[in-house]
């Protein structure tokens, strides 16, 4: 839950001070709530961690994970940069006047006009993922007059086990220049040879959610001695490495992650002792976090409306949303736990499969939940559903994107009004042009 989750004189939950039965009734349900103070925390921590320990770190956070302008703003204020894998995010960004320095422009596809867009906004690093990319980036930044800098993001080939469609840095994945086929090698010849290109660094990502330490401790040895061996080849000058993002968040009681100082510990003492063991100055360390900064100051509203019983095998209780605002359960089999809001506290238990509204039978945020006995217009709370829910969202069976609120100090402000049927419609052309 959030940092600031308390339950009040009325026996509701309440988040940043605010009751979320009533912020229910004001918003209407589905309703994403993101606690502020949760935000600003995770931002402060991840910079406080690794600050402690290395002198030069950038805390980078990965848009993909849930992106929009309130939230750019307040990345801005918590002087964090961004990460974006498309046009629209970088939109986003740029909308609030997000510093286009502190923007790294990720993807394995970036379109010419999406590279154009990062040229003209003066997006300060792209993460260049192939060679297609970096032919064609190197020929736009010229015809602009420009040198961009760019990182080339390398595939070492490490298993960070996790689920199988979020593993990311092995070698058969569509992600990266792979290490071990000497593909990164001949990637760093071709980046240091084109005039309009400014290598300055490796980047390589593992996946996500990511519980164990020694992933990051192998990745970033196994990366740090092929820098060795490039600037001894070929005169590459690593001034930043980025380890990428993969902190995990809490999704269950029972599977807490590792404490973010032990992530911070881990990787700073192997990028240290991989630079001691091949001689090389301290590089500018960036971390890409982006789950673990949203996931815990997100909570999902949802009301509760017909049951179904499966005599000696289900209870079915439906709720006014599922896997259109939240795809996770049904893409991943991710798991979440949840709480009612009106009542917090009742300790009565029956075991229930809280599905969605949809018309696909794999429509299910939780299986066998132990929930008090669940009645319609209840009011259905579900945790740390701030990351890859609403940036995951759909409009299957036409159905309307959620609003969004933040909440502080028992202020809710609308940050993203929800869809209308309007909205559906506008992009339609009727009849035919």
């Amino acid at each position: 839950m959030p940092v600031t989750a308390a339950v009040n004189g009325a026996g509701h939950l309440t988040i940043g001070g605010c009751d979320a039965v009533e912020l229910a009734r004001r918003f209407g349900t589905p309703l994403y709530v993101f606690d502020e103070e949760t935000l600003r925390h995770m931002c402060r921590a991840f910079r406080q961690e690794f600050a402690a320990r290395h002198p030069d770190v950038r805390v980078v956070y990965a848009c993909k994970a849930y992106v929009g302008r309130a939230l750019a703003a307040l990345l801005m204020e918590e002087g964090l940069g961004a990460d974006v894998v498309s046009g629209g995010e970088l939109a986003f960004l740029a909308s609030v006047g997000f510093p286009p320095e502190a923007i790294y422009f990720h993807g394995n596809n970036k379109g010419e006009d999406e590279l154009a867009e990062a040229l003209a906004y003066g997006v300060g690093q792209v993460v260049a993922d192939n060679f297609h990319e970096l032919a064609l980036l190197s020929q736009l930044a010229g015809s602009v007059g420009r040198r961009q800098r760019v990182l080339l993001r390398v595939s070492p080939g490490v298993d960070p086990h996790t689920h199988v469609k979020t593993t990311t840095g092995v070698l058969d994945s569509k992600f990266g220049f792979p290490i071990a086929t000497g593909q990164a090698e001949e990637a760093v010849r071709e980046a240091l040879a084109s005039p309009s290109l400014e290598l300055v660094g490796l980047h390589f990502h593992l996946g996500s959610p990511i519980f164990e330490l020694e992933p990051y401790r192998e990745a970033t040895a196994i990366v740090l001695g092929f820098a060795a061996a490039m600037i001894e080849r070929h005169g590459l000058e690593l001034r930043e490495l980025s380890v990428g993002g993969g902190f995990a968040a809490q999704y269950l009681p029972q599977e807490p992650p590792p404490p973010l100082s032990a992530y911070a510990e881990a990787i700073v003492g192997a990028l240290r002792e991989g630079c001691r063991r091949h001689g090389l100055p301290l590089p500018r360390l960036t971390v890409e976090p982006g789950r673990a900064i949203v996931a815990r100051a997100g909570v999902a509203l949802y009301t509760v409306g017909a049951w179904k019983d499966v005599p000696g095998i289900r209870r079915y209780v439906a709720v006014d949303g599922g896997m259109a605002d939240n795809i996770r359960p049904a893409l991943y089999g991710a798991r979440y736990s949840a709480l009612l809001a009106n009542r917090p506290l009742d300790e009565r238990r029956e075991r229930v499969t809280v599905a969605g509204k949809y018309c696909e039978s794999g429509d299910v945020l939780l299986w066998d939940a132990d929930l008090p006995p669940l009645q319609p217009g209840d009011v259905l709370a579900v945790p740390a559903a701030g990351a890859y829910a609403p940036a995951m969202a759909s409009n299957y069976n036409a159905s309307l994107r959620p609003a969004i609120v933040f909440v502080r100090d028992g202020q809710a402000r609308l940050v993203r009004r929800r869809e209308t049927y309007d909205d559906l419609l506008r992009c339609e052309l009727w009849p035919p042009e």
